[in-house]
């Protein structure tokens, strides 16, 4: 697979709680160099980076970031603003303490209401699999499934482990039709084992 090709996948992303507009420009203007899917920005950036790159480049943000413990009132309220401030496409974390405690159907109806405040945007789920049994892995590519989301998303990238093989192989097996898998949180080989 060619760089290019590799980068048109390629959410360019900076979450950094000191992210700057200076440093946010930079990341645009590097994104539509090399032209990458997205840049990933925190909310508060959204209106401003549109602005700026208008239709040049997509822009993604976060939901819940990057714990999930929001309500799910203050998630769809945080989507909404998202859309209006021009965001393409919204990164939505799950509530982990609600996966541990089997809540299923409550995590399937946060996801769907967010789903809804998105409207037509791209809606990616982030279930921060490092901190997942295998168990509780495919139980939430059902909930992403039923939910109708675009992409699964293995991490945010501040938990204890990003992308894995592994996880992304799961996912594969688990997500419904439609559903695309997003490996994130960590860097991996360009190239895959021979045996994957």
């Amino acid at each position: 697979m060619e760089m290019q090709e590799i980068l048109r996948h390629v959410d360019h992303t900076l979450l950094s709680q000191t992210a700057t507009w200076e440093e946010i420009k930079t990341l645009c203007d590097d994104a539509i160099a090399y032209g990458t899917a997205s840049v990933c920005i925190p909310p508060s950036y959204v209106k401003q980076a549109k602005a700026y790159v208008k239709e040049r480049m997509t822009v993604c943000t976060v939901i819940g970031f990057p714990n999930g413990y929001n309500t799910t009132a203050a998630k769809v309220f945080e989507t909404a603003e998202a859309v209006k401030d021009g965001a393409d496409e919204v990164d939505m974390v799950i509530n982990m303490g609600w996966v541990k405690d089997r809540e299923y159907g409550r995590i399937t109806q946060e996801i769907r209401s967010v789903k809804e405040a998105a409207g037509s945007r791209i809606l990616k789920v982030i279930i921060e699999a490092c901190f997942l049994k295998e168990e509780e892995k495919i139980r939430m590519c059902e909930a992403v499934t039923e939910a109708g989301v675009d992409f699964i998303k293995t991490s945010t990238g501040f938990g204890s482990g990003g992308a894995t093989f592994e996880d992304v192989r799961l996912f594969a097996r688990h997500v419904g039709e439609g559903v695309q898998i997003k490996a994130a949180g960590g860097s991996v080989p360009l190239r895959m084992p021979r045996n994957s």
